[in-house]
């Protein structure tokens, strides 16, 4: 039997990927949906599925699938997506919104103009598992930092320097890293604004990543390169992270825009 499944496309600054709310349209083997619709071509064409539920520990749910099928913990630009998706859709009508993933409960604030969301401040947590690592076979000296993914930050001289596409891989699949990690490359502008370019795990190359833009932050803050609040400007647009020292938290900014709804045809 088959049925339509509506959906939405969204990204936050070139990062984009397909929600659906599981509420309504309840999505069997979403690994596979994944791989199949995020493919350009022949699929909806996407970073990867994000599916926005219930929750008995917040007022929402997130799961996220990567491209390749796998599912991540966390994703920054989803939850400010998510946070403008259940306000403009009318699932909520607060401006504080608390959404549970798989890498904690998050807390979204909303940005509003006109009934609209323009911007969404999320409560990324307490960064973790801050070390410098050396990979000696790539003679790379760089940052690990968790912000309920993994993240290895390197600091560079010129962003355009960097191929991306070949040392991406490598590093996501490196020895060190059993489950894989998410690669970011950072050039210090100035002490209030870094360039970031970034592979991530399970989607290769993305015009942006939220957790990474925070990592990135960290990464930055803790060698004394840049202020507690800092623009990360990414191939997709930019990012304001602020390290609340009182809290520990990060906090990041920014916006997200809705492309287009949809329908699609599934078999249960």
């Amino acid at each position: 039997m088959s049925r339509l499944i509506q959906f939405t496309k969204m990204h936050g600054y070139g990062n984009d990927y397909i929600y659906v709310n599981t509420i309504k349209y309840p999505i069997p083997n979403p690994e596979m949906k994944a791989i199949e619709w995020s493919e350009p071509h022949v699929g909806i064409g996407s970073d990867g599925l994000v599916l926005i539920g219930n929750s008995n520990t917040a007022d929402f749910s997130m799961r996220i699938f990567n491209a390749d099928g796998s599912e991540a913990l966390m994703c920054g630009n989803a939850t400010r997506c998510i946070g403008k998706y259940l306000y403009e859709y009318g699932l909520t009508n607060k401006e504080i919104i608390t959404l549970e993933t798989l890498s904690g409960i998050k807390i979204l604030q909303l940005e509003l103009s006109n009934d609209k969301v323009i911007a969404v401040t999320v409560d990324m947590g307490i960064p973790t598992h801050i070390e410098n690592i050396i990979i000696n076979d790539l003679n790379m000296l760089s940052t690990h930092v968790s912000m309920g993914n993994p993240h290895l930050v390197t600091f560079i001289d010129n962003i355009d320097d960097i191929d991306l596409r070949t040392i991406g891989p490598i590093i996501e699949n490196h020895s060190l890293f059993p489950n894989r990690i998410n690669a970011e490359f950072a050039q210090i502008i100035n002490r209030d604004k870094i360039r970031m370019r970034v592979w991530e795990r399970g989607s290769g190359i993305t015009q942006a990543c939220g957790t990474g833009a925070c990592a990135t932050a960290v990464a930055a803050i803790c060698a004394n390169k840049v202020n507690d609040k800092v623009e990360i400007v990414m191939d997709g647009g930019s990012l304001i992270i602020f390290w609340d020292k009182n809290s520990n938290h990060i906090l990041m900014s920014g916006a997200a825009t809705k492309v287009f709804d949809g329908t699609i045809e599934i078999s249960d």
